[in-house]
């Protein structure tokens, strides 16, 4: 009997259906049944397993990341979904869904044998594909392999391929995960799985992207093109193609009116409407690229949670909600200042800033940003560096003062100690080039009193004075008080010969230690902004060093919370010492280098600030602190070629003779950002001194023989251990009687002590002038120290 070739298409299908049906019942009845190798014990665990997986783990979900009142900077994705419960998806979308997809999902167990013949009849009939043969289920199961199960081109084919073992395991493991999940969780994780185009996986990212809505809000015109568009997302794209997106919706919006889900009016009023698509679409950036100016705290947030044992897998499929500390006003106050002193267009110089909030339990991140735009065109000046957070390779110049007067402190000596300051051309025993020859070092101004207070010094920054004090406390001791207050990354940062370029297997302060590089008080080593300004924060936090977190807290899909593991804070240096050392750093904006951007920004509060400028000027730097933050700013050539800069009040640009200091573009950068955040609050005052560390241990402190007999006098002193020299002066106590002595207080180990014994004569009254008075030196800014008075002497031995 000959059969009309219109009629040989559905009988072939309606053959096969009865062989699969055939197979799937006695795979059901009989797992255990040889014969065919589908239907084997090993096979059966298969499904089992699969069916397993189906129920407990969860599709690829997007991760946000929120500032700290918990508005979104960004969002992390391999798939934009979001998960939503079935309450919140309008009753109009699921009836669309079994409209078009499976009308007797509630009355099948998993596979529908009779929707699968009646859609081959009626597919047949049509021409086209009016039904679908698989049920929801199915459906499910299949956009879990696909979505979830397959990682590789390779298996994603797999999950997809046309084949009766692929269709037969389907079959098998829907059948199971009824006998699982409720109609209603099925429909609901199906739902939320669906690919429906543009980027759009689930139906609320779906609901956001063409309707810029949520999806208990889709009406029934709009649940209808979603629903149709699980067909095929491109054909049926309502961007691309809007006609035959509108006749496929039509045909869902048909289907809901036959099937008795609307009646005629809604059906019609449906049909009328336009279709509504947002212009442009809505769509969800992804990664830190799309975070605007939050993006390198948005990178540093992840590079943290990495470093933290989070894979890129979890952050990017896990749909956590990762609440950070950034704050806001703060952000656009960092921001503000970043590119009011360099524009991001300015070529060849960044401005980078990170501020840290202090704390004994933890230390937040404020803000961090960049006058460089995050992103990846490099020819619009954008980069995706981490610059607030990453090392900066040209240095910190003089702020690395702070560790040499830090440990000063902790060998003996008193923030009140009357340091050595010896003339421009000072050559140090330690400070020596390669062949060991001293290096003259210079002062960026000359008339320097002979000795000055560490706090005094601290301000107004003569380098001579700070590599005379660290002949004393040693380079390896500065190096690790260096580490311990906050610079963690020169102990992890593979050290670069300088000569070949090739990472080594230590560290910098490995190197530097081993070297005994005296320049390391001079700043010349890569810094990081960020913990720059954690440095400040452990000193505030009263000697407490912790990570500088962005991390508020971590939420998963249920909401339930997510640990991190975090490096636990600890007290590196004795809470008196950080309280006392911060006052030592107390003067620098009343008559120290950064003085002049104080007064132009009309600050007025208790600070510690410290300035620093490196060698030829091709970076600058600030940390300031106040007790609520601590913050700290690096202006660089981040060229290919670094070059000197010239400040001259405007934008910094590369030169042939650098003048920037890093009390000009980087202070009035931090004054510019702080100022605003605590205006309008009463000022807090500085941390109480300790006595210790304000005039030293006992063993740094001298016998104080003023006005003894010079006899006695020495007798005493030598007998405590000092060297002692004497010089006569003019003076009306009686001869012999000591009226002086250099140093008073404390003094180095070792250091000879000078004594003043009077002569017991008055010198006689200089004349009178007689013309008029000579104008004298005009004196810095605020009476205080010149502007950026502390750039580096010569070249660094280690080539900084």
């Amino acid at each position: 009997m000959r059969f009309p070739r219109r009629l040989l298409r559905p009988i072939g299908v309606l053959a096969g259906l009865c062989v699969l049906l055939g197979v799937v019942t006695a795979g059901m009845v009989f797992p255990l049944a040889g014969g065919l190798g589908m239907l084997s014990n090993e096979a059966g665990d298969s499904v089992t397993s699969s069916s397993v997986d189906l129920v407990n783990n969860p599709a690829p979900l997007t991760t946000t990341v929120t500032d700290s009142d918990g508005q979104p900077l960004a969002y992390l994705f391999d798939q934009n979904r979001t998960e939503v419960p079935n309450e919140q998806i309008s009753p109009a979308m699921k009836a669309a869904i079994l409209a078009i997809e499976d009308r007797r999902f509630y009355d099948h167990e998993g596979v529908d044998w009779q929707g699968t013949l009646r859609a081959v009849v009626a597919n047949s009939a049509s021409g086209d594909v009016v039904q679908g043969a698989s049920t929801l289920t199915q459906q499910y199961v299949k956009n879990y392999m696909l979505y979830v199960d397959a990682q590789t081109e390779a298996e994603r084919l797999k999950a997809t391929e046309q084949t009766p073992a692929r269709k037969l395991k389907e079959a098998r493991i829907a059948l199971q995960l009824e006998r699982q999940l409720s109609k209603d969780e099925i429909l609901n994780r199906y739902l939320n799985i669906v690919f429906l185009g543009n980027g759009s996986y689930g139906v609320a990212a779906a609901a956001r992207t063409y309707f810029n809505t949520t999806p208990d809000k889709l009406s029934i015109p709009q649940a209808a093109l979603l629903a149709g568009m699980v067909r095929s997302t491109t054909q049926f794209d309502p961007v691309q193609n809007p006609d035959t997106a509108t006749q496929r919706r039509n045909l869902v919006i048909d289907q809901m009116r036959q099937q008795g889900m609307i009646d005629d009016a809604q059906a019609r009023q449906a049909t009328a409407a336009p279709l509504g698509v947002a212009d442009p679409l809505v769509r969800v950036p992804n990664g830190c690229n799309g975070a605007g100016d939050t993006g390198f705290f948005c990178k540093y947030v992840v590079q943290y949670l990495t470093e933290a044992g989070f894979t890129e897998e979890q952050i990017t499929r896990g749909g956590y909600t990762i609440r950070t500390t950034l704050d806001r006003r703060a952000m656009e106050q960092v921001k503000a200042s970043l590119n009011k002193e360099v524009p991001p267009d300015a070529p060849n110089v960044a401005n980078v800033m990170s501020l840290v909030q202090p704390g004994k339990e933890a230390h937040r991140v404020l803000a961090m940003g960049s006058s460089r735009t995050f992103g990846l065109n490099a020819d619009e000046y954008e980069t995706s560096y981490g610059l607030p957070f990453q090392p900066v390779n040209l240095g910190a110049g003089s702020t690395y003062k702070i560790f040499t007067a830090a440990t000063a402190l902790e060998k003996g000596l008193g923030i009140n100690y009357s340091m050595q300051v010896p003339p421009s051309g000072y050559a140090s025993p330690i400070y020596v080039d390669g062949s060991g020859r001293p290096i003259p070092v210079g002062n960026a101004s000359e008339g320097l009193p002979a000795r000055m207070s560490m706090t005094d010094a601290l301000a107004q920054s003569p380098n001579t004075a700070f590599i005379k004090l660290e002949e004393f406390t040693g380079v390896p001791d500065v190096v690790d008080m260096s580490v311990r207050l906050g610079l963690r990354s020169l102990a992890t940062t593979p050290f670069v010969d300088p000569g070949s370029g090739k990472r080594t297997d230590r560290s910098i302060a490995e190197v530097i230690k081993e070297q005994e590089l005296a320049s390391f008080t001079l700043g010349v080593t890569p810094t990081s902004v960020l913990e720059m300004a954690n440095v400040g924060a452990t000193l505030f936090s009263e000697g407490t060093w912790c990570p500088p977190t962005p991390i508020e807290s971590i939420t998963d899909a249920n909401g339930e919370n997510v640990p991190i593991t975090e490096e636990p804070c600890e007290q590196v240096v004795d809470p008196g010492l950080a309280n006392t050392l911060v006052h030592g750093m107390s003067k620098d904006d009343i008559n120290g280098t950064s003085a002049a951007a104080a007064q132009a920004a009309g600050w007025t509060r208790p600070m510690a600030g410290k300035t620093g400028t490196t060698q030829q000027h091709k970076s600058a730097a600030f940390l300031g602190a106040i007790p609520e933050m601590s913050g700290a700013v690096i202006t660089f050539d981040n060229g290919n070629s670094p070059r000197p800069l010239c400040d001259g009040g405007g934008a910094p640009f590369a030169c042939g003779e650098g003048n920037i200091f890093g009390g000009k573009t980087p202070a009035r950068t931090w004054y510019g950002a702080v100022k605003p955040l605590v205006e309008g609050t009463p000022p807090t005052p500085l941390p109480p001194t300790d006595p210790r560390y304000l005039d030293g241990g006992a063993e740094s402190r001298i016998p104080d023989v003023v006005g003894r007999a010079a006899g006695d006098a020495r007798g005493e002193l030598e007998g405590a251990g000092w060297q002692v020299s004497t010089r006569t002066v003019d003076n009306r106590a009686p001869e012999g009687t000591v009226v002086g002595q250099e140093p008073r207080g404390a003094a180095l180990p070792g250091e000879a002590v000078t004594l003043q014994v009077s002569s017991g004569t008055v010198p006689a009254p200089p004349p009178l002038p007689t013309g008029p008075p000579a104008e004298g030196p005009p004196p810095g800014p605020d009476g205080g120290a010149p502007e950026g008075g502390e750039p580096e002497g010569g070249p660094p031995p280690d080539g900084g």
